[in-house]
């Protein structure tokens, strides 16, 4: 599966932003997906992840309650819903997936996909 992350930008501290991750290639076979995010001089952390049916997921504490992940399987997509962000909330966020997966997934490591990241800034 490849993937493509977009819809990142420049948003005001409270606002909104939504992410989507387009997948191509082996899309008829069921994946897991998972949002991480990088921000400048840190490590990789995990944001979201959901189940191929959509009907399990998990969030960071430190998003939970701002974030929602979702996604259209009819579309190949995977969103990432973002409000009331927050400064430290800027970062490069970058969407994963494990094929053949049926839960969700929280270590990056678990991954056997990954897009390119999109730039989301919050400014204060």
């Amino acid at each position: 599966v490849q993937l493509q992350a977009y819809g990142g930008g420049l948003v005001q501290a409270g606002g909104f932003l939504r992410v989507s991750c387009a997948a191509s290639g082996r899309t008829n076979s069921k994946y897991a997906a998972g949002w991480f995010r990088q921000a400048p001089g840190k490590e990789r952390e995990f944001v979201a992840a959901i189940s191929w049916s959509g009907g399990y997921t998990y969030y960071a504490d430190s998003v939970k309650g701002r974030f929602t992940i979702s996604r259209d399987n009819a579309k190949n997509t995977v969103y990432l819903q973002m409000n009331s962000l927050k400064p430290e909330d800027t970062a490069v966020y970058s969407c994963a997936a494990r094929s053949g997966g049926s839960s969700y997934y929280l270590n990056s490591n678990e991954y056997d996909s990954w897009g390119q990241g999109t730039q989301v800034t919050v400014s204060s």
